[in-house]
């Protein structure tokens, strides 16, 4: 797999709920940027920290999917557009995020990750209702 597929293979994991997969496409530390969508500040975090993050907030889903656009790789720097579908498929909620990664890649993993939000919209408490996945 190219460095610039790296992105959409750490969304697609995170689909798939294939956590080793989503952790081994990180290096070890990685700076991240979720202000667009969170707010609050950007900064250094453990790749394990991320992930268990991520764990975290998806189970609160019935199902998540990452679309994402072409991927543009030069000098270290990979960049797509991205829709996040994230929904509880027995109450019909739906919380859509578009924006846009960008990606700092070094030896093939993500050193930094940027989310630029386009726009969000839908149940944006998915998060908070409660675990849902089996």
């Amino acid at each position: 797999m190219s460095e610039a597929d790296v992105i959409t293979r750490m969304l697609h994991a995170i689909d798939r709920l294939d956590w080793a997969v989503a952790r081994d496409s990180f290096a070890d530390v990685v700076a991240t940027d979720y202000t667009s969508l969170w707010g609050g500040e950007p900064g250094d975090q453990r790749a394990d920290d991320l992930i268990k993050q991520w764990q975290d907030f998806t189970a609160t889903l019935s199902a998540t999917q990452h679309v994402t656009g072409p991927t543009l790789y030069a000098d270290g720097r990979a960049e797509t557009h991205v829709i996040a579908y994230h929904w509880l498929l027995d109450g019909g909620d739906l919380w859509v995020v578009h924006g846009h990664y960008v990606a700092r890649i070094v030896d093939g993993r993500i050193a930094a990750l940027t989310l630029q939000t386009i726009s969000s919209y839908g149940h944006e408490g998915l998060p908070s209702i409660g675990p849902r996945r089996p």
